[in-house]
């Protein structure tokens, strides 16, 4: 059995975040700034945040996908997203990068999303 295999649903197949900076929880609360048009609910707590990344010169790199390849606002989405973390003090750049794999599914959602939607 492979690595893959042995992942929960939904875990991200990529680098983990860097929860421990100390620009990680401004971020987060940044990036739940951000919403998808068509849901009322903001991108992190839908889970679509896979990864943020920053390094020592508090360059930040964000991996994260979309509900569906073809969303309408695919060519903005990373656009908002760095355009809300881009100005948070101490923050010295953004690279926003939209991921497909692993796939988005309703299961990465938080629970408060779940029940800003109904499914709880």
């Amino acid at each position: 059995m492979s690595d893959i295999d042995q992942l929960e649903e939904g875990a991200p197949l990529i680098a983990p975040s860097n929860t421990d900076h100390p620009l990680y929880d401004a971020i987060v609360e940044a990036c739940r700034t951000v919403y998808d048009p068509e849901i009322p609910v903001n991108i992190y707590d839908l889970g679509l945040v896979y990864s943020i990344a920053i390094n020592d010169e508090s360059e930040v790199a964000i991996s994260m996908t979309l509900t569906a390849p073809g969303c309408p606002v695919a060519g903005e989405m990373p656009g908002w997203v760095a355009s809300a973390v881009e100005p948070l003090p101490g923050v010295k750049q953004v690279d926003v990068n939209i991921v497909w794999e692993p796939q988005w599914g309703m299961s990465m959602m938080s629970d408060e999303a779940r029940l800003e939607l109904g499914f709880m």
